[in-house]
Order: C-alpha cells, then sequence, then structure tokens
C-alpha cells in the first residue's frame, strides 16, 4: 500500500491505496469487433496494440468487462433496472460483511486478502473446485490470476448475500477475466 518514486536525485515513499479503473479501444481505429462499424485495421496493428498492455500489468486486473455498442432502443427503454440506492445499499452490506470477516486484521476488503487468507474465506464447493481447476488447465492462470480469480467470486457471494462460495459465484468471476481480443 506504498508507491516509490526514484528519481537520479533519490526515492520517495508515499502512502497509496487506490482502486484503478481503466478502458481502452479494441484497436487504433475503435471498430474491431464492433457490429456496425468496419474495423479498418490489419489484424497485425490489432495485435500489436493489444500487446502495448504487459502481460505482469494486465494478471494484476481483477476484472475485464467489454462493453459493447448500446442501441437507441435499450437507451431509451423504460425497463426497470435496479437502482443506485439499491445498488448502495447491497454494497455496504456486503463491505460490512467483509469487514465483519477480518475483525482483528489489517485486512478491510477481499481485495486485501493474500494467499493465506484465499485458503482460508475463499473454500469452494465440489463442483466450483472442479469449474476453478478447468478453468487454470484451460485458461492457463498465473497464481497471480488463480487467487484473484478466487477473491472475486468471494465479492460476488457477499453481494449476493451468501455466506458460501459457490460455482455460479466462481463462473461469473472467471468470465471477467482477461481474455484475448483479437
Amino acid at each position: 500500500k506504498t508507491v516509490t518514486i526514484s528519481r537520479a536525485q533519490g526515492s520517495v515513499t508515499f502512502p497509496a491505496n487506490f482502486m484503478m479503473v481503466a478502458a481502452m479501444n479494441p484497436c487504433p481505429c475503435g471498430n474491431h469487433g464492433d457490429p456496425v462499424k468496419t474495423c479498418t485495421c490489419t489484424a497485425s496493428t490489432v495485435s500489436r496494440y493489444q500487446k502495448r498492455i504487459s502481460g505482469p500489468l494486465l494478471d494484476r486486473i481483477d476484472i475485464f468487462v467489454e462493453v459493447p455498442r448500446v442501441d437507441y432502443e435499450k437507451l431509451t427503454s423504460p425497463d426497470a433496472v435496479e437502482g443506485s440506492t439499491e445498488v448502495r445499499r447491497r454494497v455496504e452490506t456486503a463491505r460490512e460483511r467483509q469487514r465483519s470477516r477480518f475483525v482483528g486484521t489489517a485486512i478491510q476488503s477481499n481485495s486485501d486478502m493474500g494467499p493465506s487468507e484465499v485458503w482460508n474465506h475463499c473454500q469452494l464447493e465440489e463442483a466450483a473446485q472442479r469449474l476453478a481447476k478447468t478453468a487454470m488447465e484451460q485458461l492457463h492462470f498465473s497464481a497471480r490470476a488463480y487467487h484473484r480469480t478466487l477473491k472475486l467470486p468471494r465479492t460476488i457471494a457477499d453481494l449476493a448475500g451468501s455466506e458460501t462460495v459457490n460455482v455460479a459465484h466462481l463462473a461469473e468471476a472467471i468470465q471477467y477475466r482477461q481474455r484475448e481480443l483479437a
């Protein structure tokens, strides 16, 4: 929870606890994979563009979400959606559940867990264990990605009000892992 800035004159360390939110286009023209606009980039250009972010940095990102084009009808539809007040209530309840779980420790949320806390608080039911093994083998997770993938379903379960992490929570977390864009 620190950041160190090193320059020729010396290094300075500052306290830092933050949540990074980042966005990027799928290619230089921004249209790769768009069902309406045609991408003007070559396959090699798309690949080179996507590889500009290093694997170790990508490995440290917990959630990847592709945001496709939204049709006018969806934007203007009066269909009921969960309101921000309800979302806030669920998040506050989940955060309180996490604070209670880690009382007496320096940990404040699931994202702060290390491997031993993951082992203690992210136990998976048998079906979820099989899914985790399959995901690890087929998606070639690093140890870091595996542990991050176990923390996220714990949070999803907290948001759902569930004491246990089940296969649905894990499946949702796995779908948020980074996949090849090209």
